[in-house]
């Protein structure tokens, strides 16, 4: 039991460590405005890097745009960061993302995400739930470049379809499936 406890503790530390050398601005914006400025940014630069991201953008009836998510982890993991949703391109809300994960892992990085609410139902699903664990409830397809190529206004036929973005550190993989999103206050 002892040896366990010091290997969890080891392992915390490590994950701490990695996490404050991670290479990335902090996790959470510390007001609503810098939160915003981020996360429109970021819309910006995706927009103009992905250019399957501006059609979707375009016929999106929202988009929550998470500028800045910090991971880091040895065997047990954790990610966070903060967002803003737009609607009309208006922002319309703030929302955090947090997930945590066991297995073969270590490392920090950093990266962005967004996603586009294509439907009025996802953006109901997103108000009305306590949390939104992603991969639960409305149907998601996560854009890579295989699915961008083939994206257009008349192939748009799922609820939500996210894109991964600005990626940073050293650290094997990164998915969204299994992150909570619920709406906080700013």
């Amino acid at each position: 039991m002892l040896q366990s406890l010091r290997h969890c503790t080891i392992a915390f530390t490590i994950v701490l460590a990695a996490a404050a050398a991670a290479p990335t601005r902090a996790a959470f914006a510390e007001s609503g405005p810098g939160l915003r400025e981020d996360a429109s940014a970021a819309l910006a630069a995706l927009y103009k890097q992905t250019p399957s991201a501006k059609v979707l953008g375009e016929h999106a009836k929202a988009i929550l745009v998470f500028p800045n998510i910090v991971k880091a982890g040895f065997i047990v993991g954790g990610q966070y960061g903060e967002g803003v949703l737009y609607r009309g391109g208006k922002p319309s809300g703030y929302y955090s993302s947090v997930a945590a994960s066991y297995g073969l892992q270590a490392g920090a990085q950093s990266f962005g995400y967004a996603l586009f609410l294509m439907t009025d139902n996802a953006v109901k699903y997103l108000n009305k739930s306590e949390g939104w664990e992603i991969g639960v409830g409305p149907s998601i397809v996560i854009v890579d470049e295989g699915v961008a190529k083939n994206i257009s206004s008349t192939t748009l036929q799922k609820d939500v379809y996210g894109i991964i973005f600005d990626q940073k550190g050293l650290m094997a993989g990164v998915g969204i499936q299994g992150t909570k999103v619920t709406r906080i206050s700013k």
